[in-house]
């Protein structure tokens, strides 16, 4: 069933909820010592861990940020500012932050969220041969509900948030997903606010420049040094839209030549649409009748067991179990 847009904004996830502050030996505690078996991801400015709190036993991801990377520090301070002003069912809820020094007197940042059972939406759409693959491929209301997700937390970071909030590197690596395939938009390392100028309310202006953000999903006037601001993140999502529903990255090397993501997708509309889809969705969907077909044998069969009719004798039923 596809999701329908709620009226409620707001979750329970809101700056009252952070815990108080973990220390590093806690983080260190709940991460095995930063082992590679709890390293779930990493990214531009630092590394993410699995780890399990000693306090309540609560499994949580770890963002460790990489101090020695230069804008790592500035990326964490925009990220606590964009944290504790939102709340929203779509947006990864933050649990509490650590800022410390480790055991070599170096200093140390990291923030804890709630760890998603079902990674990123990156893995879903591109998982690695090196990686156990999915058990199922997204189908196409599932891929449908994402986008409503991500539609739902984009329009309360720019039009609900006391001071609007752009993302700034909306991609599915930055999409989570939970037990329930429920998306939640995350890292706001790169999140801009947005600031009304006093002699033109209508024309917003970002409080901080020098943008960076990922290739292929930086809208073009960014490129050309244009002002930051809500369309930004809308272009960024048309090309996860276009990145869910046909399962190509924009920056894969067959976008040569002048040739990118939103061409390639125009080109094939509409006559040739299914040329551009994502294979797996249609697998997708072939698993899902499969399924389907599956129950309704299971549902015959549990139908004709009841029936006085159709069971069978006792003899037959010795015989099937030593065949």
């Amino acid at each position: 069933m596809i999701k329908k847009p709620k009226t409620e904004l707001l979750t329970a996830s809101s700056t009252t909820d952070w815990q108080s502050g973990i220390s590093y030996p806690e983080i260190i505690k709940s991460t095995n010592g930063f082992s590679i078996d709890n390293l779930i991801g990493s990214g531009s400015f630092g590394s993410v861990y699995k780890g399990v709190l000693s306090g309540d036993g609560s499994v949580v991801a770890i963002k460790v940020l990489n101090l020695e990377q230069q804008g790592a520090s500035k990326s964490f301070i925009h990220e606590c500012k964009a944290l504790k002003s939102m709340r929203h069912r779509n947006l990864l809820k933050i649990i509490t932050a650590c800022s410390s020094v480790d055991y070599q007197g170096n200093d140390f940042k990291c923030l804890i969220f709630e760890f998603m059972s079902n990674g990123s939406l990156d893995f879903w759409l591109h998982p690695n041969d090196g990686e156990q693959r999915n058990t199922k491929n997204l189908s196409i209301i599932q891929r449908l509900n994402i986008a409503i997700d991500v539609a739902s937390a984009l329009d309360y970071l720019h039009h609900h948030c006391e001071t609007p909030i752009v993302h700034c590197d909306l991609k599915p690596s930055n999409v989570l997903l939970d037990e329930d395939m429920t998306a939640h938009v995350g890292d706001f390392g790169l999140a801009r606010f947005l600031l009304e100028t006093p002699n033109n309310p209508s024309k917003n202006q970002t409080m901080s420049i020098g943008l960076k953000g990922s290739v292929g999903y930086i809208p073009p006037e960014y490129v050309m040094g244009g002002q930051v601001s809500t369309l930004g993140d809308v272009y960024s999502y048309g090309i996860l839209l276009l990145e869910v529903f046909t399962g190509k990255r924009p920056t894969e090397d067959i976008f040569t030549n002048g040739l990118n993501l939103p061409q390639l997708v125009a080109m094939a509309l509409p006559e040739n649409v299914m040329e551009v889809v994502d294979p797996s969705l249609l697998l997708a969907e072939e698993e899902d009748n499969l399924d389907e077909n599956e129950d309704d044998e299971e549902e015959r069969a549990i139908i004709k067991d009841d029936d006085p009719q159709c069971t069978p004798s006792r003899n037959q039923m010795g015989n099937a179990w030593y065949q």
